[in-house]
């Protein structure tokens, strides 16, 4: 048994941000990719995996127990299934900011899930937020608190523009141009990040006054300007606006990106050669690069794992 493969994702802007109703981007990432499995020699992996989604339907059956009109799924097959050791056989590096439990939710959902809102028919507003929604309620197993997003654009495959909490839309981004010379990377950190630490100390930052007003007057006015800059082709803009959004980030947020990346991410501030940016909660896992020339970031970081994820 194999089940159909669900992506990963990038959040291009507004982590954090939306949290406090900034615009977000989301795009499907196809390098990495998971699918529900069933085989009659399992690895330890598969072991390791078909224990995690005991827990999970335990968590499910809970779930449209106290929320019947949120989602049901077909349960009997679900605990059949993993009964006899279906497991997510996924390519997805778990913490790192790509959505690995936003794939796995998605398969879940995808399979099980009854009167399921399917990628085929006209999404409306009110069909992405009630997926949002089931799928927000979903993930909140793995992370205490989720958006919803990342299973959202893992069930789609496409991008998904959040101009604010309860209003998404499905988007076109321009198309990629393979010999350009500017880019959107991932650098590998090394380090596995987790969630819920880099989400408890945002929300403990929004107490203070000083760091509520730079995220209104800073943070999500160039979020949201680098969103409207990407959508529109406007690359010179939002390269002004991505630099910005770097600076803001090294001075407000140096708990979630990892010490050593503190000099590389100034150096490109400096130089212009490229400019960093969390890639989900950080605190770890992927990095997001944005460059200009990305000949120039290659050999300025060659140091580290680059991988490219869009040209233009």
């Amino acid at each position: 048994m194999k089940g159909p493969l669900f992506y990963s994702k990038i959040l291009l802007f507004g982590e954090y941000g939306i949290i406090q109703d900034s615009k977000g981007l989301s795009i499907p990432y196809n390098f990495y990719n998971g699918a529900l499995k069933k085989e009659d020699h399992p690895s330890q992996e598969a072991i390791a995996s078909n224990g995690h989604l005991k827990r999970f339907v335990t968590y499910l059956e809970s779930l449209q127990t106290e929320q019947p009109d949120l989602v049901q799924f077909d349960i009997a097959t679900l605990q059949k299934d993993v009964n006899e050791g279906m497991y997510f056989d996924s390519s997805i590096p778990q913490g790192y900011g790509v959505g690995s439990s936003g794939a796995l939710v998605a398969a879940i959902y995808d399979k099980y899930a009854q009167h399921k809102i399917t990628v085929l028919e006209n999404l409306t507003r009110e069909k992405l937020l009630a997926l949002k929604t089931i799928f927000s309620q979903m993930e909140s197993f793995f992370h205490g608190k989720s958006s919803g997003l990342d299973p959202l654009n893992s069930y789609l495959s496409i991008p998904i523009l959040i101009n604010s909490k309860d209003n998404i839309e499905a988007t076109g981004i321009p198309t990629q141009s393979f010999d350009g010379k500017g880019a959107v990377f991932l650098l590998d950190s090394g380090i596995v990040g987790e969630t819920a630490p880099m989400v408890n100390i945002f929300m403990e930052s929004l107490k203070d006054q000083g760091f509520r007003n730079m995220l209104k007057t800073q943070f999500v006015k160039y979020t949201d300007a680098c969103v409207e800059n990407f959508l529109g082709g406007d690359i010179k803009s939002l390269f002004t606006n991505t630099k910005k959004l770097s600076k803001v980030v090294l001075s407000h947020f140096k708990p979630m990106i990892p010490e050593e990346f503190h000099g590389i991410w100034q150096k490109g501030i400096e130089t212009n050669d490229y400019y960093l940016k969390l890639c989900g909660s950080g605190g770890g896992g992927y990095i997001l690069g944005f460059t200009q020339d990305l000949e120039r970031a290659k050999v300025a970081l060659k140091d580290y794992k680059l991988e490219v994820v869009y040209q233009f």
